[in-house]
């Protein structure tokens, strides 16, 4: 009987292939360093592999920081339930916002393309100086040398656009053409942005939660300032910026409209996608306004030119200081540097992330700036 107990406590011994070894006193590689590195590379294997997909997951931060508030409203109508929140929000995002813009950017697309077509066709043969060009007042027959000088020969316009842009004017209507046929493409990555967006406004707060906590060991005494910029500074000027655009394009689209301008609607669209660039609506209407003077509508062009003139001085100086705001004041030029960089090195989304880039940037030197000020009071 005792035999048989000594034999069962025993262990039993496992013959190993490589012969008997001696356990060592340390690691060779600290375990908290081997999980670091694995971090490190599944982050990098992560970037490499998701790159393609930066822009849409990034317009979906974009969309789903600057609609929150919105999607705790409803989440609190039905009574917490993520899921269903969150499902209603993607489908209410796609009627009133994606549904609408893909209706305007397909119009748009069809008339630019149709411009580009005629520009193409008339740099071929050289273009004509056009009757409004020539019938401005007091600048008609400079303006009407300049036009000969630079189009009435062929290929005067691709060498301009060429000089302007870089590009010639067949490749940016073979771009425009190819724009409006990659639908699947677009399509695709707009059902990434949704499914993005879907598990954003679900899980979006747990993971927050995650990221402060990560974020409090890195930077202890500044996390919570660095941390509350991004959301608060993409919300105010993702709704800031998008309201205003979209309601100068709609007044001075009516405008346009009213004063007998040609596609109003196109042009319109292209007013409230200039108005995010800063003096992109000016530029606009004044353009419109000048047409209108030279086809001989002068009423119709003061008229017009006068309308955007005081509506964008309202806009400036009352609704603009209100609408978009947030943590961080920014200066004049870190706001046109974000814009007009993230507009080069993103497109349209660089609108967005650009202004937000410069605003931690901007809080940053201000934090070093505290910390320098208090240092100096410390020590006199």
């Amino acid at each position: 009987m005792d035999r048989e107990k000594v034999t069962k406590s025993e262990p039993v011994k496992m013959q190993r292939w490589l012969g008997a070894t001696k356990a060592s006193g340390a690691a060779i590689v600290e375990p908290v360093s081997i999980a670091r590195w694995l971090l490190i590379m599944v982050i990098g294997l992560g970037i490499y592999f998701f790159y393609g997909f930066t822009v849409p997951i990034l317009g979906a931060l974009v969309i789903g920081f600057a609609s929150w508030p919105l999607f705790a409203m409803l989440k609190a109508r039905v009574n917490g339930r993520r899921t269903v929140a969150a499902s209603l929000a993607v489908l209410l995002i796609l009627i009133f916002v994606i549904v609408p813009v893909f209706l305007a950017s397909s119009y748009t697309l069809r008339e630019v393309g149709r411009w580009l077509k005629l520009a193409a066709e008339a740099n071929r043969s050289g273009a004509k100086t056009p009757a409004w060009v020539t019938n401005l007042p007091f600048i008609g027959d400079w303006a009407n040398e300049e036009w000969t000088r630079l189009f009435a020969h062929p290929g005067g316009i691709g060498e301009l656009i060429q000089l302007v842009t870089g590009s010639n004017i067949g490749a940016i209507y073979h771009v425009a053409l190819m724009t409006g046929a990659g639908i699947f493409n677009f399509l695709l990555t707009l059902l990434f942005m949704m499914i993005v967006l879907f598990c954003i406004y679900r899980d979006g707060a747990g993971f927050a939660l995650q990221i402060d906590k990560l974020g409090e060991r890195v930077l202890p005494k500044r996390w919570e300032r660095f941390s509350r910029i991004v959301p608060q500074t993409v919300s105010a000027t993702v709704t800031g910026m998008t309201l205003i655009a979209v309601g100068e394009g709609v007044v001075l689209g009516v405008a346009y409209w009213l004063a007998g301008a040609p596609s109003p609607i196109t042009l319109g669209v292209l007013t409230g996608i200039m108005a995010l660039i800063p003096g992109g609506a000016p530029l606009s209407f004044t353009l419109v306004s000048l047409y209108l003077l030279g086809t001989g509508s002068p009423v119709a062009a003061v008229a017009l030119f006068t309308w955007g003139t005081t509506e964008l001085f309202i806009v400036d100086k009352t609704l603009r200081p209100r609408i978009v705001g947030g943590p961080i004041k920014l200066p004049f030029l870190p706001t046109f540097f974000g814009l007009i960089g993230g507009v080069k090195t993103m497109g349209l989304l660089g609108l967005f992330i650009g202004p937000v880039l410069m605003a931690l940037l901007v809080a940053i030197w201000r934090e070093w700036l505290r910390e320098l000020d208090a240092r100096d009071a410390d020590n006199q």
